[in-house]
């Protein structure tokens, strides 16, 4: 009878849980409702981006290294050092991967409802002169335990038809949408007006009158070329000057056309609709799904882990569903916070074979510990949504346990480069004068990727070809490509984006998997570069 009623009740609470309506936080609401569960009663402010504001960032290179010593990759917790490839795999990782995981980026919940991907449309397109198939395709997240929310995660998968498969795949962080719809020809637009003018002159008989008058007059148009991503663009580009310290003009093609010329496929894959990019949309989302519309608790993951989550997702269907696609060499990409993802999806999904991290900045290539622009109050602060919620107790000030600072957190981002070794991770820059603000702390993301380097190396890859002493190591000129290793970095002489440099990426990454698309024959253009 006992057993009964507890079966009932357990059953009851269940019910209860899944018809409560999701918790309607704004931002601040959220923010406050964390600082609480943490005990902390004040934060220090972030500081400002304005260069002439009391609380403005600092950019004093005397001022730039208060915590010089970065956590030792090597030296397990018990102060063993790491000496082999298989310590590191079974000893140190899980250990980063933990710590990274608890106090940075949030734990993956055990409970993430499956995803099911249908495709909504294909179109054969010609894009910058180039056959594809576009398939605009969505993922439905189960939420048969929580129908309050609903997930569809939307992306566009495109891949070349003028090269035998299977192709490399970079998965870009933007909006989904077709590179550039195909258009009725000539006689079907020509179908297409006559019955339209037929139409409305059922419709309104006096319309006969009109059409008479101008007898050339056409509702539709026949399109003109264009498209998303700017297709209809020449296939020869004029190249940007690699003189060191020089600074060019913008002349790369837009990131998709450069892959798809190159023989490769891309996926443009909408992050918003997997997580809102706000503090108000946790309690929906994957994230408000899995926790049935209530608060996030201290460990569990932000948006940043979020994104990296639906990733790897998408890697599912291509897995799945796409044999022309080469499922071993699918990589990521992004800029600014979406270069934060990329990195983060790297580190912790090992299917990932490539990224390329585009001015990621503080919570991405950027050390924690370095005092130079963005710092860890930014993101204790307005943008805490990315992080786990345990990140903000690094920006308390007065709190039940005390004052914490970066330097008490157990990792930095040079543990984060760690993670994706000895896999290919591109570290990319462009330059304050066109637009990568100083804030994104282009020196303490070097001095990141040089600490990683020692993990690389232990595990039989190569570096960035420097010492490892990540106090002493300067940045290289701009344009310097230092691309021998899987560990690469490039700053370019362009602003906040990564198109300037995603042509040495494809080189790069070519070189490194032995890949040279094969033509197919009477397929249209190849290689376009």
């Amino acid at each position: 009878m006992k057993k009964t009623l507890l079966v009932l009740l357990m059953a009851s609470t269940a019910a209860m849980a899944q018809n409560k309506p999701p918790v309607n936080f704004t931002a601040d609401q959220d923010h406050k409702n964390m600082m609480d569960q943490l005990g902390i009663k004040a934060l220090r402010p972030g500081p400002s981006g304005n260069e002439s504001a009391p609380n403005h960032a600092n950019y004093d290179v005397d001022k730039a290294n208060p915590y010089p010593n970065l956590p030792d990759l090597l030296t397990l917790k018990n102060g063993k050092k790491v000496t082999t490839a298989d310590q590191w795999w079974h000893q140190r990782r899980p250990e980063v991967k933990e710590d990274l995981e608890r106090e940075v980026y949030g734990r993956l919940p055990k409970n993430i409802p499956a995803v099911t991907w249908s495709v909504a449309l294909t179109d054969n397109e010609v894009f910058n002169r180039v056959p594809v198939i576009a398939k605009q395709i969505v993922g439905h997240v189960d939420n048969s335990s929580y129908p309050a929310i609903s997930v569809d995660i939307k992306a566009t998968v495109v891949l070349p038809t003028n090269v035998k498969g299977p192709v490399p795949v970079l998965i870009m962080f933007s909006q989904s949408r077709l590179p550039a719809p195909s258009s009725p020809t000539a006689a079907e637009n020509e179908q297409i007006n006559a019955a339209l003018k037929k139409l409305l002159t059922n419709i309104d008989p006096n319309l006969q009158a009109v059409w008479n008058a101008h007898p050339a007059y056409l509702p539709f148009a026949a399109p003109a070329g264009g498209g998303f991503f700017g297709a209809g663009r020449p296939v020869v580009q004029k190249p940007t000057p690699d003189v060191p310290g020089v600074i060019g003009e913008n002349n790369d093609p837009p990131s998709a056309e450069q892959l798809i010329a190159a023989g490769w496929g891309y996926v443009a894959l909408d992050l918003g609709s997997i997580q809102a990019d706000n503090g108000a949309g946790l309690t929906r989302g994957i994230i408000g799904l899995v926790n049935k519309g209530q608060p996030r608790k201290p460990d569990d993951w932000g948006s940043l882990r979020a994104w990296a989550w639906g990733a790897a997702r998408v890697l599912d269907y291509l897995e799945q569903n796409e044999p022309t696609v080469d499922a071993k060499h699918v990589g990521v990409e992004g800029v600014s916070r979406y270069g934060k993802a990329a990195l983060v999806s790297l580190a912790f999904e090992d299917r990932f074979a490539m990224a390329l991290v585009g001015s990621s900045g503080e919570g991405g290539a950027k050390l924690n510990r370095r005092n130079w622009g963005e710092a860890v109050e930014s993101l204790t602060g307005g943008e805490y949504y990315w992080m786990a919620g345990n990140f903000m107790k690094y920006g308390a000030s007065d709190a039940t346990f005390g004052p914490k600072t970066a330097n008490d957190i157990p990792v930095d981002s040079h543990d984060l480069i760690a993670l994706c070794a000895p896999r290919l991770a591109f570290i990319s820059y462009g330059v304050p004068e066109k637009g990568d603000a100083k804030w994104l702390d282009h020196q303490g993301s070097y001095m990141a990727a040089v600490a990683a380097g020692v993990v690389y190396k232990l595990l039989g890859a190569k570096d960035l070809g420097v010492s490892n002493d990540y106090n002493k190591e300067m940045m290289p000129p701009v344009n310097t490509p230092m691309l021998n290793g899987e560990l690469a970095w490039r700053q370019h002489d362009q602003g906040h984006q990564d198109q300037a440099n995603m042509k040495w990426f494809i080189k790069w990454v070519d070189e490194k998997i032995a890949y040279k698309p094969t033509p197919i024959a009477g397929a249209g253009p190849g290689r376009g570069r």
